[in-house]
């Protein structure tokens, strides 16, 4: 083991990395309550500023994916539809299977230059969520409880106001309306079974009226619908923290696209399971995905922002932790090392957002209420 590769396993530099991400975090979301104010004088600068102000922090992220862990992204399509991407706006549909499904999509947003304007329905527990709920926010992510006769005039408000946003956005979808786990799939396929649907072997049942009101809202606005169907070489399932420790892995992303026709609306959803289920069978069976394959290159503003936000916040950091235990003093040792022992703990509990066994019962319940 090398000494770079020797580092990334040490709890102590996933701690000052937290400990960057966390601080920077906390300062963007204090810049950003700022800029409320720019809101009522110029609507379209204050968005932009804030599309920036979130990529410094969403960025950190994707440098932890693209340079420290080196997990390698392909791209199976085709040139003309590549061509397109990060000049229009655009709705994604991604299959929800793996807990860095998202980070994945980040780092296509980043190399098509749309990291700070991307956009996604969000369960509303996360609007709470330090640093990601509360950034969110301020970019006017469409929040909902996933109780539609609740959230239907919240969504559609949300879904209007972004309307004339701008900078191009790609606005994230998951069909299936929660992520994948085998209980949540053995519901769902009673319930395709009692309604006399085909059953998905790699999908739950796709939940129709987000995209359909997303796709209704945003006409005219939003050029094309991407189905991206992900996987991972080797038949890994990789984790946030196994990025963390730098491991690396190797993800496949099939995209096509479809036009945003009359009827759209009604047959998309459908289509795509069908679709993504097909391709995730020829996947495993193949180890590749159809089409022509493109590895757009990694760009360095990813690391260089990273690099920025670690030179500002720990040269203090290391400064006040050799001024507290030059001091000998028990008090201040104790209360530095209550500091870091509560830092560590914030760490986990973000990272803890992503991981599937700690995911959500929601696909669990509402399955159930369907039978």
């Amino acid at each position: 083991m090398g000494f770079i590769a020797f580092l990334k396993t040490q709890f102590i530099v996933h701690l000052l990395i937290g400990f960057v991400f966390v601080v920077s975090g906390l300062i963007i979301n204090f810049i950003q309550l700022c800029t409320l104010v720019l809101w009522p004088i110029n609507k379209q600068f204050y968005r932009r500023v804030n599309c920036r102000l979130a990529y410094s922090l969403w960025s950190q992220l994707v440098m932890l994916l693209e340079w420290w862990s080196g997990t390698e992204c392909t791209l199976f399509s085709d040139e003309a539809t590549v061509n397109t991407f990060g000049k229009e706006h655009v709705i994604i549909i991604l299959n929800h299977n793996f807990e860095i499904d998202f980070l994945c999509g980040w780092t296509m947003t980043e190399r098509f230059g749309v990291l700070g304007s991307s956009k996604v329905l969000a369960k509303r527990e996360l609007l709470y969520v330090p640093l990601i709920g509360w950034t969110w926010y301020f970019l006017e992510i469409v929040f909902c409880k996933r109780k539609w006769e609740e959230d239907r005039d919240t969504v559609i408000k949300g879904l209007r106001r972004l309307a004339d946003y701008p900078e191009y956005m790609w606005f994230l979808l998951y069909c299936e309306g929660t992520r994948f786990t085998e209980t949540k799939h053995r519901i769902s396929m009673e319930v395709a079974e009692s309604k006399g649907l085909p059953k998905l072997k790699y999908h739950l049942l796709p939940r129709t009226k987000g995209f359909t009101t997303a796709v209704q809202c945003l006409r005219g606005t939003v050029s094309a619908v991407y189905d991206v169907t992900l996987n991972f070489r080797g038949n890994k399932n990789p984790s946030l923290l196994g990025i963390l420790y730098g491991k690396k892995y190797e993800a496949d992303m099939c995209v096509s696209v479809g036009w945003l026709g009359a009827n759209v609306t009604n047959i998309f959803p459908s289509v795509l399971s069908f679709s993504q289920d097909a391709l995730q069978e020829m996947y495993n069976q193949e180890g590749i995905f159809p089409g022509q394959q493109f590895k757009p290159p990694r760009r360095p503003w990813t690391l260089l922002n990273f690099l920025f936000w670690a030179t500002v916040l720990l040269s203090p950091l290391f400064t006040f932790g050799f001024g507290v235990f030059a001091s000998g003093s028990p008090l201040l040792i104790l209360a530095f090392l209550g500091l870091v022992g509560a830092a560590s703990f914030g760490v986990r509990r973000l990272i803890g957002v992503t991981e599937i066994e700690k995911g959500s019962s929601y696909g669990n319940q509402e399955f159930k209420k369907k039978e």
